[in-house]
């Protein structure tokens, strides 16, 4: 950095060299009216903003780091997923229907606006993967991370009599995506409330 400043996880800075200073922010960066709605929404992101000249490191309990470079757009991720961005790059939140509610997440999720750089990390280096009008895409909600473009999702279940006979394959429940953008999926499954079904 060169005095300028990036938004982080709060605790996740391992080391640092030069000159920094971090300051927690309210509302996962977002200031009152932040707070108020990631209280309400259950969408929590405690955040902190370092500032300085140098470099900092970033960590969170060894997960790999995969960077998303942001052109106007807009990404939207979990907020557990999410280990920092540009200061330039704007925060909220989000309506996601019933995929948040299968995943045990809630039905919000973090977005990140603008131009600049997001760091998100997964269990496992994440697989980034292409939705397109010809090739809709499904994703198993445990391993979903964020997805950006022009992209609609819809849930689907696959719960059918066989899966309470104990004959099901053991995904109840998918995310479909459509349109045309990228979706960010991890090669690890985290324990969601379709896993139990």
């Amino acid at each position: 950095m060169t005095g300028d400043a990036v938004k982080a996880k709060n605790g996740s800075m391992v080391a640092y060299d030069g000159q920094m200073a971090f300051k927690k922010m309210s509302g996962g960066g977002e200031g009152i009216r932040g707070m108020v709605t990631r209280r309400v929404t259950g969408e929590q992101m405690t955040v902190m903003e370092v500032k300085g000249h140098g470099t900092c490191w970033f960590a969170d309990r060894a997960t790999e780091i995969n960077l998303v470079r942001l052109s106007g757009e807009k990404l939207y991720v979990e907020a557990g997923n999410l280990l920092c961005t540009d200061a330039a790059l704007r925060t909220g939140t989000s309506f996601t229907g019933l995929r948040g509610a299968t995943q045990g997440n809630g039905l919000f999720t973090t977005t990140v606006e603008g131009t600049g750089q997001a760091a998100i990390v997964s269990d496992g280096p994440a697989v980034v993967l292409r939705v397109s009008p010809q090739y809709p895409l499904t994703v198993d909600p445990g391993a979903y991370i964020a997805h950006q473009g022009d992209v609609r999702q819809s849930f689907q279940s696959g719960v059918t009599f066989r899966t309470f006979l104990g004959e099901g394959g053991g995904e109840a429940f998918q995310i479909r995506f459509e349109g045309d953008g990228l979706v960010y999926v991890q090669p690890s499954e985290r324990t969601t409330i379709a896993g139990d079904v």
